[in-house]
């Protein structure tokens, strides 16, 4: 299929050949730490880039919760695959509601058109972690801009079309005055000064960069960054990877069941321990699931309320999903792994969890929780809902 014939057919968006390609080559990708290419090349095919743009800029309007289904489905064959569209989708995202109108809008235009991929530059070596603090700034050079940054993490930037990155509005700009730059492959150059030899993720190839551009200045988004952040960037990327993490978990509970259903057979009354054992974890997979459909819930319900600035209380409720999905893929995945015994802890055995449990445990270093508790510890002193 097409780009252009994925983005005009009616309906929800269709992931089936970008599953499958995430799939067949996820081993591949985990084991040489390579990039999903087969996978991302059949989101392009099959539309999944530019979905959740506007339907008149040549998107197709996909809903938050149709990219959170993408990405589980994604999540349950790849992990990396899966974070790959999510991240590329916390950009899209940004577009979508903040790029719809003058230069910005044809910008969103050109990327709809092309089926880019888009990564982000919101981390900066200086500032620890801290993606609302900027030490680099936007300098004007007439109708462009110039920009230079040190990326600890820029993931798969060597493969994006458009790297989104944070600077400060001006070199006189205090550090939390911030723009988003929608810096083009042709008018950036990147220079690795990392690695990415990780155990899990590693298909996300997220090494560090130093960053240079010379862009149109058209290319500054229009919108303060600390909107960006509140209002796009923070809860969609929560509610995706989170996602992500349940697909994961889904992959783990999969295995587990096969596992299962096996030593049943053997037994002559068909009720094994393992199986009593799998109806615990299954709550826990239970539970996992309905506290990220919930939160999605949530994101929906305020994205179509039209309030410009989320709650204290929105913000606390999409730092705490990061937080528990974080955990609970931990909970599901290592319990699956039980459950399979011996099978399961062998890198050669269909039952294996070695490339889920290596993943399972990122999601809590990824933004790390320990800085998403110290946001909420300020949030709560302004909370009074």
């Amino acid at each position: 299929m097409t780009t252009t014939a994925a983005r005009v057919m009616s309906g929800r968006p269709t992931a089936t050949a970008s599953v499958a390609a995430a799939a067949e080559f996820a081993s591949a990708v985990d084991r040489d730490a390579r990039f999903p290419i087969e996978a991302v090349t059949a989101m392009k095919d099959e539309g999944l880039l530019s979905c959740a743009l506007p339907v008149e800029l040549g998107g197709r309007g996909t809903s938050i919760t149709d990219l959170a289904g993408i990405a589980r489905a994604l999540g349950k064959s790849c992990s990396s695959a899966a974070m790959v569209f999510a991240m590329h989708h916390t950009q899209s995202l940004t577009l979508a509601m903040h790029g719809t109108s003058g230069a910005t809008a044809e910008l969103t235009r050109t990327i709809a058109e092309s089926e880019s991929l888009l990564a982000s530059a919101t981390t900066e070596i200086t500032t620890g972690g801290d993606v609302r603090s900027s030490t680099c700034s936007v300098i004007a050079d007439g109708d462009h801009i110039v920009l230079d940054k040190n990326a600890p993490v820029i993931s798969y930037g060597e493969y994006a079309d458009y790297i989104f990155t944070t600077a400060r509005r001006g070199p006189d700009s205090p550090p939390s005055d911030q723009v988003l730059v929608a810096c083009p492959k042709s008018d950036t150059t990147l220079q690795k000064v990392g690695t990415w030899d990780v155990l899990g993720f590693r298909g996300t190839c997220s090494p560090g960069f130093l960053l240079s551009a010379r862009t149109a200045a058209t290319n500054v988004l229009p919108v303060d960054y600390a909107t960006i952040s509140a209002h796009t960037m923070l809860p969609g990327s929560h509610t995706l990877w989170a996602s992500v993490w349940l697909g994961i978990a889904d992959a783990a509970i999969a295995k587990a069941k096969s596992q299962v259903r096996a030593a049943a057979r053997k037994s002559p009354t068909g009720v094994t321990p393992q199986a009593q054992k799998f109806a615990d974890l299954l709550v826990v997979h239970q539970r996992f699931e309905s506290s990220v459909a919930e939160e999605i819930r949530r994101y929906e319900n305020f994205l179509a309320s039209g309030e410009a600035e989320p709650t204290v209380g929105f913000a606390i409720a999409m730092n705490n999903l990061k937080l528990n999905a974080s955990h609970a893929v931990v909970d599901v995945v290592t319990g699956a792994l039980q459950l399979c015994g011996i099978s399961g802890y062998r890198e050669d055995h269909a039952a294996s969890m070695g490339r889920l449990l290596r993943d399972s445990y990122g999601p809590q270093l990824m933004v790390s929780n320990d800085r998403i508790r110290a946001n909420n510890a300020q949030l709560v002193l302004a909370y009074r809902g």
